[in-house]
């Protein structure tokens, strides 16, 4: 087989794709990763993209077509991707806990989609998350918000578990943090092993839900009405 891929052999390339690795809990990114404004980056995409068809045999003069590789770059920045940019970070604000609440607070089913950074294909699902207030509470629509900013980044599902967790510990200033994440990957179900019917569930526990007994209450919580 052909090596086009540098120091590592195509095969062992497919074979930490399939095993669904990952190798850090940032995202990896180069340090001038943002040096490049927006407008520049979707007419670059654009160009290679519409490399890309050609080399597949497409037919870019037809009317269907034509517009395609505009369309993919505006997506990977504007939209799919938006989550690589620190400036499209949701912008939070705290509010003080006047009424005092002390129990976990849930917000769940919040829907996301996200791609696989393997095979650049969607992941979608379903993210739980609950928090214990230290003083300070998150307007709910917030939390989706954090959810859908780092779901918008190429990505594999535990590290998007653990970024989800890590960031409301940080903003909230609690270590009281639960997350679970139910998705789907079509990495597995459209290629490669083709299983339609598998899930994926991850999760992150810290401070009073690494308690079995918190644990047990949010999993309670998440499958109330189900």
């Amino acid at each position: 087989m052909l090596n086009t891929t540098g120091s590592k052999p195509m095969q062992d390339i497919d074979e930490m794709g399939d095993e669904h690795i990952g190798t850090s809990t940032e995202t990896p990114l180069r340090a001038d990763a943002f040096e490049m404004d927006d407008e520049l980056k979707m007419e670059l995409i654009a160009k290679h993209f519409k490399e890309i068809m050609h080399i597949l045999g497409l037919d870019l003069s037809d009317d269907s077509l034509r517009g395609t590789p505009q369309r993919v770059a505006k997506m990977y920045v504007q939209e799919v991707f938006s989550g690589l940019d620190p400036k499209n970070k949701p912008d939070i604000k705290l509010f003080e806990n006047k009424y005092r609440y002390s129990e976990m607070l849930v917000e769940k089913d919040i829907t996301f989609f996200s791609n696989c950074e393997h095979h650049f294909v969607p992941i979608y699902g379903k993210a739980h998350v609950a928090y214990i207030s230290n003083g300070k509470v998150i307007g709910l629509s917030k939390i989706n918000r954090i959810v859908q900013y780092f779901a918008k980044r190429p990505q594999v599902q535990e590290r998007l578990t653990m970024q989800i967790g890590n960031e409301l510990k940080e903003m909230l200033g609690t270590e009281d943090i639960a997350v679970v994440i139910d998705a789907h990957h079509m990495c597995v179900s459209s290629r490669g092993i083709k299983d339609v019917n598998s899930a994926t569930v991850t999760s992150y526990y810290s401070g009073q839900f690494e308690q079995e007994e918190k644990r047990a209450e949010f999993m309670k919580y998440i499958t109330l009405g189900k």
